[in-house]
């Protein structure tokens, strides 16, 4: 029996760490409420990049498994802010190539403006 329940709990241990994407966090202090909560952050563009996964499949520069943000931003401009807001939010593929965008649905609208804002700022 303390065999099966050992087995139970490190199997939910492992899976709840493996979602770190999906998971909202109860904020008791301010840096754990970065982008869970809608327009509660007072965080730049480039640093709630920075708390995302974004960094896996983006750089700056250097197009990775994603475009590089001076090719999003050469493609796209200031008009194109709420279409590039809502893909991050629910995310998006054809664009680019075969590889899917995750969706980001814990990003509120403002969080994911500043993000493209950012993005578009890195025009060469």
């Amino acid at each position: 029996m303390k065999k099966i329940f050992l087995a139970g709990a490190l199997g939910l241990m492992i899976f709840s760490c493996s979602k770190k994407e999906n998971t909202t966090a109860v904020a008791s202090s301010s840096e754990t409420a970065t982008v869970s909560e809608p327009g509660k952050s007072n965080l730049s563009g480039a640093q709630i990049i920075e708390t995302l996964d974004c960094s896996g499949c983006h750089s700056a520069n250097e197009r990775m498994i994603g475009p590089s943000y001076q090719e999003i931003a050469g493609k796209y401009s200031d008009k194109d802010v709420e279409m590039l807001a809502s893909k991050i939010i629910e995310g998006g593929s054809g664009v680019w190539g075969g590889v899917p965008m995750a969706a980001h649905p814990q990003v509120s609208k403002e969080d994911a403006k500043k993000m493209v804002e950012y993005i578009l700022s890195q025009k060469k």
